[in-house]
């Protein structure tokens, strides 16, 4: 499958004497498909996203668009010819200017009527064309986000850029409306890049997703590729709470205090003294009681609504157990715990 868009070792330098804050990164992402850049604050992650709709410009690299090259060493399309939308973040919107002009905004070169038509027709697709005489300041977070959906995707672009829409709506409002702006992509084709820094959003709203580090990809893959086999300690924390342990591997297996695990092939990453770092999730150990005081003890526990999260300390070391909510185990039991499976993973 041809991509639509390819981003192959794109670099970016605020300074002939800084570090690079995009450093050689590369991506694909292909027709109707929802890709995230995924990443702590300061990664270069949004950089990225602005040098694709150009408002930055690479220092080396290539940026390319069906085809079409957008960006590279002798070439710089400027962004309001690239046929890209772009959801801020703060969304943007003119607060002087109703709903509908907001909308038609991007549509100048059109008459006005034909402008004005297509804007309440995406209006209608976000559930807004009753608001279209608003002003953005009379409209709720979630009102104002799809309004800015709307007016990025009314010239029908190939390709969409969200530079984290949902961070600023409150946690309810955020999911619902999340689900709301992947269903009407998805229903209209259009292929999109989202930044966000929160791994369950990432996760939740996109096909393949791309752990962003201090400038450089460190992994791509499915959600769930990326979530159960991460291949760095950074990318397996970074993507939800683990608990990280050095072992040794022998013929396959690892010896832990959690009992053998069978890790197979996955330790050709094992070292010359077959010492590997293994990610166990917290739902990937069991906890049972137990009479020996020597075993595990319960330290820590934190109710989540549908499940508990146990910190149980083990020779020294706390741990993190996930069970489910009917667990009736208490700060003070002993416990032993079993891994049902784990991950080795490089150093972070």
């Amino acid at each position: 499958m041809t991509p639509l868009l390819t981003v192959n070792g794109i670099t970016k330098r605020f300074g002939a004497d800084q570090p690079p804050v995009v450093n050689a990164v590369s991506f694909e992402v292909y027709s109707g498909e929802i890709f995230a850049l995924l990443g702590p604050s300061g990664c270069g992650k949004t950089t990225t996203l602005r040098l694709i709709a150009g408002f930055e410009k690479a220092d080396a690299g290539t940026i390319t668009v069906a085809g079409r090259v957008f960006a590279n060493g002798q070439v710089h399309v400027p962004p309001e010819v690239r046929g890209i939308g772009f959801v801020f973040q703060d969304f943007a919107l003119f607060p002087h200017k109703n709903v509908l002009d907001n909308v038609a905004f991007g549509l100048r070169k059109m008459r006005k009527k034909t402008r004005r038509a297509r804007a309440m027709e995406v209006l209608e697709m976000v559930g807004l064309a009753d608001f279209h005489a608003r002003l953005p300041h009379h409209l709720s977070g979630g009102e104002q986000q799809r309004v800015a959906l709307a007016r990025s995707i009314v010239a029908r672009p190939r390709l969409l850029l969200l530079d984290e829409p949902f961070s600023s709506l409150d946690p309810g409002l955020r999911q619902a409306t999340r689900e709301e702006v992947r269903a009407l992509l998805k229903s209209e084709g259009i292929s999109a890049v989202l930044v966000t820094h929160s791994q369950e959003e990432a996760l939740s709203f996109a096909e393949r997703l791309a752990v962003m580090k201090i400038g450089t990809v460190e992994q791509i893959g499915t959600p769930v590729e990326v979530y159960r086999q991460p291949k760095t300690a950074y990318v397996a924390d970074f993507l939800g709470q683990t608990n990280f342990i050095r072992v040794h591997v022998k013929d396959g297996v690892a010896e832990t205090r959690f009992g053998h695990i069978r890790v197979g092939a996955l330790c050709q990453r094992a070292t010359s003294t077959n010492e590997v770092i293994l990610s166990i999730r917290p739902e990937c150990l069991t906890m049972k009681a137990s009479c020996d005081a020597k075993g595990g003890r319960i330290v820590g526990r934190a109710f989540k609504g549908n499940y508990f999260i146990y910190q149980v300390e083990v020779e020294g070391e706390i741990y993190a157990v996930q069970t489910d909510y009917g667990c009736p185990s208490q700060i003070g039991d002993s416990v032993v715990l079993e891994a049902v499976s784990a991950v080795p993973v490089a150093d972070a």
